[in-house]
C-alpha cells in the first residue's frame, strides 16, 4: 500500500537508499583488470560467463542488424523513426555555437566546436529491452557529428539490433556489465577505445564507470530511477499512473508525490492499488511502491519546491507552470497534467538519460553538447598584446613564472 505521510516524515522518505557501491566496486575491479591486461581474450571469457555469449566475437555483424530490422513490425519501425526525428530536432538546438568576435582593436576571441572521435552507448539488457535508450544516446551523438558511434548490449534482441540498423549504428557489441565498460575504456582489438561512455546500467555498470572515469569520459554515475511530483489538485488516475510508470522499472525505483491536499493523497493511494490489480509489471512495481514511495502532505507549494530542490530529482513533474521559475535542481522537468514522464522517455524530444542520486544539482540530462568539445580561439596583434601586457606580466611574476612574463616582453621590444 502506498504510504501517506506528513511532511515531518520527509527526511526519512527522501533519503535515498544507499546503493552498495563499495561492494560493487570491489566486485568489478578484477573484471576491469582482466579486460585491461588480456584484451579480447579476457572480454570473451567474461561475456560468455555473464552475458551468455556463444560466438567467438562480441561484435554483432551488420547483416545480423539488417536481418533484425527486417523482422520488426511496421508500427515499431514508425515509432522508432518518430522518436528519432523528435530527439534529433531537440538535440540540434542543444549544440553550442561557434563564434568569432572582436573584443577590441586587434583582439579577436571565439570558439570552435569539434565532435568527439568515438563514443560508446551502453544499452541495458536486463528485465526489459531498451531500444529507446539507443535512440537517446546515438541520435544526439550523430547530431554532434561523432563519426564512430558504438553500442553495447548484453541481450541484443531484435528491437535493439533493428533500431541500430535503422539509425545507421553499425558498431554493435554483445557484451554487458563492467566488462563492456572496461572494453570501451581501454579498447581491444575488436572493441574501439571510446572518448566517452554514456547510458544507464545496473550498480556494476555504475561502479565500473566510476572507477574508470579518469580513463574515459562518462556522462554520470547513475543510481535507481526516481520521480517527484508536485501537485495541489489533479486527476488521481494520472498521478497514480505516473508513479507506477516509474515504479515498474525496478524494485529500487522511487515515486514521490508532494501535495497540499489530504483528499488528493487518499485518492491517489487508492488509485495506485486499483491500477496495480491489472498491471502486468505489478510484481516489480508493488515492491517499489511499498519500499521506496509515498504521498507526502505538505503545507504549501513553496514548501514542496524547497524539498524538491533539496532532493534534486531525476524526473520532476509539476502540474502548476508558475512553479517553473522556482526550480533550481532537477534532471528533467515535465509541466502540466498532459506531460507525463513516459512521453519524455520515448518520443517528446528531450533525453531520457538523466542524472539520479542528487546529481541533478550539478547537471541536467544527456545532450548533444556532451558529444562535442568547445575549443577557445585567441588571436591578438601587437596593439592588443601591448594593452594586455601589464596585467599579464604582473600576474606572471606574482606567480613566480618569469618566463611567462618575458614571453610577452620579448614581443614588445
Amino acid at each position: 500500500m502506498l504510504r501517506i505521510l506528513e511532511s515531518k516524515a520527509m527526511g526519512r522518505v527522501l533519503a535515498r537508499r544507499s546503493a552498495r557501491m563499495t561492494e560493487a566496486e570491489d566486485a568489478v575491479r578484477p573484471i576491469l583488470e582482466a579486460v585491461r591486461t588480456r584484451g579480447d581474450k579476457g572480454l570473451l571469457e567474461l561475456a560468455a560467463k555473464f552475458d551468455g555469449l556463444k560466438q567467438k566475437t562480441v561484435r554483432v555483424p551488420p547483416k545480423q542488424l539488417a536481418a533484425a530490422a527486417d523482422r520488426l513490425a511496421p508500427e515499431f519501425r514508425r515509432a522508432v523513426e518518430t522518436a528519432a526525428t523528435n530527439v534529433r530536432r531537440y538535440a540540434e538546438k542543444q549544440l553550442p555555437k561557434e563564434y568569432s568576435s572582436q573584443f577590441g582593436p586587434g583582439w579577436r576571441l571565439g570558439q570552435i566546436i569539434r565532435p568527439l572521435d568515438t563514443v560508446a552507448a551502453y544499452i541495458p539488457g536486463g528485465r526489459y529491452p531498451l531500444p529507446s535508450t539507443l535512440i537517446m544516446t546515438a541520435v544526439p551523438a550523430q547530431v554532434a557529428g561523432v563519426k564512430n558511434i558504438c553500442a553495447a548490449c548484453p541481450r541484443p534482441v531484435d528491437e535493439v539490433l533493428g533500431t541500430a540498423h535503422i539509425l545507421g549504428v553499425e558498431n554493435v557489441f554483445q557484451m554487458g556489465g563492467a566488462q563492456a565498460i572496461a572494453a570501451f575504456a581501454y579498447g581491444t582489438r575488436t572493441v574501439p577505445r571510446a572518448d566517452r561512455i554514456v547510458g544507464p546500467g545496473n550498480i556494476y555498470v555504475a561502479a565500473a564507470k566510476k572507477l574508470l572515469a579518469g580513463e574515459v569520459g562518462i556522462d554520470f554515475v547513475a543510481g535507481p530511477t526516481e520521480i517527484l511530483i508536485i501537485c495541489a489538485a489533479g486527476d488521481a488516475r494520472f498521478l497514480a499512473s505516473d508513479m507506477l510508470a516509474q515504479a515498474e522499472h525496478d524494485v529500487d525505483a522511487s515515486a514521490i508525490l508532494l501535495t497540499t491536499s489530504k483528499r488528493l493523497a487518499a485518492q491517489v493511494a487508492k488509485e495506485v492499488e486499483r491500477q496495480l490489480e491489472t498491471l502486468p509489471t505489478a510484481a516489480v512495481a508493488r515492491k517499489a511502491i511499498e519500499k521506496n514511495s509515498a504521498v507526502i502532505v505538505v503545507g504549501s507549494l513553496d514548501e514542496a519546491m524547497e524539498l524538491s530542490n533539496a532532493f534534486a530529482p531525476e524526473h520532476l513533474s509539476i502540474h502548476h507552470p508558475e512553479l517553473l521559475p522556482k526550480i533550481r535542481h532537477a534532471g528533467s522537468v515535465f509541466v502540466g497534467p498532459y506531460s507525463p514522464e513516459a512521453a519524455g522517455d520515448y518520443a517528446a524530444g528531450p533525453n531520457h538519460v538523466l542524472p539520479t542520486s542528487g546529481v541533478g544539482r550539478v547537471r541536467g540530462g544527456l545532450s548533444a553538447a556532451d558529444f562535442v568539445k568547445v575549443i577557445a580561439v585567441q588571436q591578438l596583434d601587437a596593439r592588443a598584446l601591448l594593452k594586455l601586457a601589464p596585467a599579464i606580466t604582473t600576474l606572471a611574476r606574482a606567480e613566480g613564472l618569469e618566463a611567462h612574463a618575458r614571453s610577452i616582453e620579448v614581443r614588445l621590444d
